[in-house]
């Protein structure tokens, strides 16, 4: 074989493997395309099970090419599957300036409904740099320093956007209420009483609003708000009501206000229900663990109410009787157990053996 054919094969070679190449090349992409479309199609039809699995390819193929696209329609598909965590590890590592507006938006929120406020707030003002007129996004980053503890800062971020658009009305809400945080009553007021002439009436604007004026004692306005805040609970919001009776009693408006104080106080108490369980079940716990002295301020917790449980009376006198050493305390509670336990018409054998033991205390 001479020279120029060894150098004809070696070029014909070189073609077959660069056409085998291209090939390659071209069976990935259409199978990216395919898995991808599978992907949209189930997502079309909010099957996010079905979509996973061929984000999920169609993100092995395209990550060795750095395929953004592919990365964000994967992290969409944990995201609406309640999946944060995994969401936003994704999205964080696609270049900002990759990143679709919605996108960016679920980074945000993934950090958000994690509970993670610092995350939140970074990843939010970024946004905000990239899309500044996002009122959404701005009175959510407002509040959340607010939430942190900043409200000086929220009110810079609100401010910055109302130069440009005084009418948003979830701004103005943020906004006025990092105001009111930041104890400017003053300032928060004008925003509240703007929020209201645009059609803002809901619980927080109203209460918030009556707030504003009792701090800056133009009481009668506070009386109003407060009063229409309240009915706007259902006159349910104890913390209303206690407002409103302060406003009244300051007003000279005496038997109302005494009425709202007391319908505070009422809805103040915890559920009864729920107290019991909560109180009973701590009792047993601070017992089992040889913390006596706790479990029986958990039982006297508990008679508060349940003050008929003859059980938690004979629970406390053991206590006191036997593991704290106090006769004083266990004679005064074997007396309210035993009073009440000789009333029942028919009483347990059990009940029998704990009225038994209390009389052999006594003698």
């Amino acid at each position: 074989m001479n020279k120029r054919t060894i150098i004809t094969i070696l070029f014909a070679l070189v073609a077959m493997a660069g056409l085998a190449q291209t090939k390659t090349a071209e069976i990935k992409a259409d199978s990216l395309l395919l898995f991808v479309q599978a992907g949209d199609s189930c997502m079309q039809q909010y099957n996010t099970f079905e979509a996973l699995k061929y984000y999920q390819e169609a993100y092995a193929i395209a990550k060795k090419r750095c395929q953004h696209m592919v990365q964000m329609k994967l992290a969409n598909c944990h995201y609406k599957r309640g999946n944060y965590r995994e969401a936003a590890d994704l999205l964080k590592l696609v270049p900002e300036d990759s990143l679709s507006h919605d996108a960016f938006r679920q980074l945000c929120f993934s950090y958000q409904k994690q509970g993670d406020t610092d995350s939140y707030i970074y990843w939010t003002e970024q946004l905000v740099n990239h899309y500044p007129m996002d009122g959404e996004m701005v009175a959510g980053l407002t509040l959340a320093y607010v939430k942190n503890k900043q409200p000086q800062i929220g009110i810079i971020c609100g401010m910055k956007y109302s130069l440009r658009d005084s009418t948003n009305i979830l701004v103005n809400r943020a906004l006025a209420d990092a105001w009111f945080v930041n104890r400017d009553f003053t300032a928060a007021g004008k925003l509240y009483n703007r929020l209201l002439e645009q059609g803002d009436s809901t619980f927080n604007t109203l209460y918030s609003a009556g707030m504003c004026y009792s701090h800056t004692e133009d009481l009668e306005r506070a009386y109003h708000y407060l009063q229409l805040a309240f009915l706007m609970s259902g006159m349910q919001h104890y913390g209303c009501a206690y407002r409103l009776g302060v406003v009244c009693i300051d007003t000279k408006r005496y038997i109302e206000g005494l009425g709202y104080l007391d319908l505070a106080k009422q809805l103040m108490r915890p559920d009864t229900t729920i107290m019991k369980a909560i109180t009973l079940s701590q009792g047993e716990g601070y017992y089992m663990t040889q913390h006596y002295n706790e479990a029986v301020t958990a039982w006297k917790e508990h008679l508060a109410y349940n003050p008929t449980s003859i059980a938690i009376y004979y629970n406390i006198a053991n206590a006191y009787a036997y593991l704290l050493k106090d006769s004083e305390q266990a004679e005064s509670y074997y007396r309210k157990f035993l009073d009440l336990a000789r009333k029942e018409e028919k009483p347990t054998d059990k009940l029998k053996e704990m009225i038994k033991s209390a009389e052999d205390w006594y003698k």
